[in-house]
């Protein structure tokens, strides 16, 4: 070499020293070069490095001294081969440490050229079997294969406590054109911590992100996935799964208790309790008090306490917070073997804002809108999906199929669906963008809400989706074959609003409110309803449902128990907020458990005793679930008498059976008061919400009354009853003398 001639440098050794290698197996692994066979890796922590040739190991060639070695030779070993290698700590004891690995870039990992294909057309409804951490084998050799999709990186890494977080140890190839990174790392043991390295290629931008396909992370405030971990799930759910197949949802009954994990019972010294303690003790609580279903707020990972689970960040990862997944679908199991099914609060709608997860994952807006007009949730501080880009589409389909899939859930309960479905939500003029026609509806969220139903209603036939959506948007719970979202229910939001309103009243000004309890008849039956009184109606000061009722403590309690009952025998499916149940006094408080304390009294004892007795009523009798969802499952008796503010009506099933319904919404009991039955003979007082046993004034019918032969109300016959203050009847007969003919209708 002439002195002063500059030393030429490899651009890919640059390059991988920079942390800007695109594609490493172009530099690292086995290679020809000069008619002999080279070896080459990159170890920047190692002092040296040996590979194994036949019985034996053999040193391998410091070639940099950034820590790059080589290996020369005739012919090369046996693929993949095994290094050797030792820690170039500064003590004696980190220079000792030697480990012996096979090279990462001796393995070159698949992932189906078709299955991208899907994945970038939006239609890879099962991405989290192929994005994400997976362990597997190549070439009989144990490791995980870990692949991202970041389409407008330069370089990403895997990075983790396997390798100090060092974006140059394992820089990932990319796979073609789909923005879809790939490594295998070998060896690496379950549970091992990881993130993802992105460098922007426009911007050099270097970002730290969490696995959004991962299925474990670590406890927050920490926010690093695991790899996968944990043996198979010993399902029993077989004979559940089984019936749930054929489940006619339609005409079943449908009572759902919401719950959050992390407040419905904990330890004395604050802790939460796991998945598993939920399971011994939430579902006998559930069995017993006649629910047939759990919603759990969401359990998916996030990052913050107070969110409740709302502001997700990990789609595809039960929260670590209550254990692990596998204990997750132990609880999961342990309601099915008990005839429980289990509804999951899931948040498509919108993500958080936080740096380390989906936020500008690549450095560009990638799952969410770059234009904050239609990106950026004003309220609640949070990004919008994207739902018109393919990727997006796959990644939220994928998230709703695994829930499904893996956990053996029952349903999901979709969450926010209102700010999905309008541009123009909570948004005043000129902070918004029209859609290509210019109207305000968003054209790509309808598109993804219909594919999601089709998909849940397709492959998991028996499961439930239940939308919450608070406007007028038609057929939300209609097929999409007809026009309609697709949702098998739709939270009655317009009921819970109206009635809580109603019921906040003094019992001297419902005469002027009538119209609340009965205007709901006119939309009823528009759609699949479910009465939610949810948790949305008991925190940020609006106080408990006991609290939002007026008078003195006799009436609040009264009011309530009333309130349960007319809930109960309304049309439609049923939602009770955990500690609705035993009429918790404070309002809900995540921070803390709920105040079963309460239950040494009383008053809390008799609204649970309440509550339980009409859901298992409810679930008992067809009459109040058979045609929730049809107007031949109701007729009105009386829905004229303002004046005392009482209203009656009946439930009827498909076999002509049916239930009388008659509530007194003021505190002054009414003797003597007349209703109109279809047909003679005697009537059972079947439920009185003043009985003693609730906590109430013990004054009602004695069980028993008989028709006067007196036509009343366009009906053919009636009773005279006695009908206590602030209280509810349910009454049904022993026999007719003229029994309704079976109805035709085939629901």
């Amino acid at each position: 070499m002439k002195s002063g001639m500059p030393v030429k440098i490899n651009p890919l050794l640059q390059a991988l020293l920079a942390a800007r290698l695109y594609d490493p197996f172009a530099y690292l692994g086995a290679r020809a070069e000069h008619d002999l066979s080279l070896i080459r890796v990159f170890y920047p922590h190692a002092a040296n490095v040996w590979i194994k040739l036949a019985d034996r190991f053999e040193p391998m060639t410091r070639t940099d001294p950034a820590g790059v070695f080589e290996w020369h030779g005739a012919a090369l070993p046996p693929m993949p081969y095994l290094l050797r290698v030792e820690d170039g700590g500064a003590t004696p004891e980190a220079a000792a440490h030697r480990v012996e690995t096979y090279d990462t870039y001796a393995f070159q990992p698949q992932i189906s050229d078709h299955d991208l294909y899907l994945f970038n057309e939006g239609r890879l409804r099962q991405a989290y079997r192929t994005l994400g951490s997976h362990a597997m084998e190549i070439d009989g050799i144990a490791g995980v294969r870990f692949s991202v999709w970041a389409p407008n990186a330069e370089r990403v890494s895997v990075v983790g406590d396997f390798n100090r977080w060092d974006g140059r140890v394992h820089p990932m190839a990319v796979h073609g054109s789909s923005g879809v990174w790939k490594l295998f790392i070998p060896g690496l043991p379950p549970g091992s911590l990881y993130k993802y390295e992105i460098r922007n290629r426009s911007s050099g931008e270097i970002l730290l992100k969490t696995d959004p396909y991962a299925t474990r992370y670590e406890l927050r405030p920490n926010n690093a996935a695991r790899t996968p971990g944990g043996g198979e799930a010993l399902w029993q759910d077989t004979g559940w799964m089984a019936n749930r197949a054929t489940w006619d949802w339609l005409r079943a009954p449908l009572n759902i208790y919401e719950i959050h994990a992390g407040s419905w019972k904990r330890h004395p010294d604050g802790r939460f309790y796991s998945y598993r303690e939920l399971a011994r003790h939430l579902v006998p609580y559930v069995r017993e008090m006649g629910y047939t279903h759990i919603e759990l707020l969401p359990v998916s990972e996030h990052p913050l306490d107070e969110s409740w689970g709302y502001q997700t960040t990990g789609y595809f990862a039960a929260t670590s917070r209550y254990g692990s997944p596998d204990d997750l679908k132990f609880l999961v199991d342990a309601c099915h073997q008990a005839g429980i099914g289990v509804i999951l609060d899931w948040v498509p709608a919108h993500f958080p804002q936080d740096s380390f997860a989906l936020s500008r994952f690549d450095g560009t807006a990638l799952y969410e809108h770059a234009d904050p007009r239609i990106g950026l949730h004003q309220d609640w501080g949070t990004h919008i999906f994207n739902f018109g880009r393919n990727e997006v589409k796959s990644f939220l389909l994928s998230s709703a199929h695994y829930w499904l899939s893996e956990f053996h859930l029952d349903g999901l309960r979709v969450d926010a669906v209102a700010s999905m479905l309008y541009l123009d939500y909570s948004r005043n003029q000129g902070e918004w963008l029209p859609n290509k026609y210019g109207g305000r509806e968003n054209l790509e969220a309808v598109d993804f809400l219909r594919e999601l139903n089709v998909m849940v209603h397709q492959e998991f036939p028996g499961t439930l989706t239940l939308a919450e959506e608070s406007t007028a948007w038609p057929g939300v719970s209609r097929p999409t074959y007809v026009g309609g979202l697709g949702f098998s229910m739709k939270w009655n939001m317009g009921w819970m609003s109206d009635t809580l309103s109603y019921m906040r009243n003094d019992p001297i000004h419902r005469r002027f409110h009538h119209d609340q309890l009965t205007f709901g008849q006119l939309y009823a039956y528009t759609e699949n309803f479910v009465l939610p009184l949810s948790h949305d109606e008991v925190v940020h000061g609006k106080g408990s449902l006991l609290g939002k009722m007026p008078g003195d403590a006799w009436q609040q309690f009264a009011n309530l128990r009333l309130l349960l009952t007319y809930q109960m025998t309304y049309p439609g499916g049923k939602l009770n907020f955990m500690g609705n149940e035993f009429a918790q006094g404070r309002e809900w408080n995540s921070g803390r458990e709920l105040d079963w304390d309460q239950l040494k009294y009383e008053q809390h004892r008799g609204v649970q005793a309440t509550l339980r007795d009409l859901n298992h009523l409810y679930s008992g009798t067809p009459a109040l679930h058979q045609l929730g969802f049809l107007p031949e499952g109701f007729a009105w008796v009386d829905c004229h008498d303002a004046d005392n503010s009482i209203i009656s009506y009946l439930r009827r099933a498909d076999d002509g059976s049916f239930a009388l319904i008659i509530l007194n919404f003021t505190p002054v009991p009414r003797m003597g008061y007349r209703i109109g039955v279809p047909g003679g003979g005697s009537y059972h007082e079947t439920f009185n919400s003043d009985s003693s046993h609730y906590g109430g004034g013990n004054l009602g019918n004695m069980g028993h009354i008989d028709a006067t032969g007196k036509p009343w109300m366009g009906l053919p016959d009636s009773i005279v009853i006695t009908l206590p203050p602030l209280a509810g009847l349910i009454l049904q007969p022993v026999g007719l003398e003229e029994p309704k003919q079976k109805s035709d209708l085939s629901p």
